[in-house]
């Protein structure tokens, strides 16, 4: 017998927003995380009892993610006046701001991959599925992004008097 719905999106909700902030942003991750909630609602019945709920939730938050991506392609956004600084006001997580750009600029399989194996947890074998292409490639393709990541977001020359600096105390 199946869960409720309501204890599926309890379940699943923050797994699915942090891969639906991976592959098109924080900015469209919530329309993103909502579109994809909206058609497992309604395709919920049908899920045969035996299904990975995970791997069927990132399935639809992969396709619901490339048609948030095709669609702000075709059209232009009007602003009055460009800021000099993207905001991070109001936004989830605005702390890891570095991280979800360093994300965005990965190529678009190595994203995935990342996303859908580190951020939601899936088996390289459901990452293949969902993004095309063989087990051993969605392994290297993440492995691949970890390692971009970990370029971009190291600091080559750390400060040792950093942290105490940060706490209060003095050098």
């Amino acid at each position: 017998m199946k869960k409720p719905f309501e204890r599926v999106v309890e379940a699943h909700a923050a797994t699915v927003l942090r891969v639906c902030r991976a592959v098109v942003g924080v900015h469209d991750a919530d329309d993103a995380w909502s579109e994809t909630f909206l058609a497992a609602m309604r395709a919920y019945p049908d899920l045969p009892d035996d299904a990975n709920v995970e791997a069927w939730l990132v399935t639809i938050a992969h396709r619901k993610a490339i048609d948030i991506t095709r669609a702000g392609q075709r059209r232009a956004v009007p602003v009055a006046d460009v800021p000099e600084r993207p905001s991070a006001v109001g936004l989830p997580g605005g702390s890891d701001r570095d991280l979800w750009q360093a994300v965005k600029a990965l190529p678009e399989k190595q994203r995935q991959a990342v996303a859908y194996h580190h951020f939601a947890g899936l088996p390289y074998r459901d990452v293949a599925e969902i993004v095309g292409g063989t087990p051993e490639a969605a392994r290297r393709a993440a492995s691949d992004g970890i390692r971009a990541l970990r370029t971009t977001l190291v600091d080559p020359d750390p400060d040792p008097d950093a942290d105490r600096v940060l706490k209060g105390a003095t050098p």
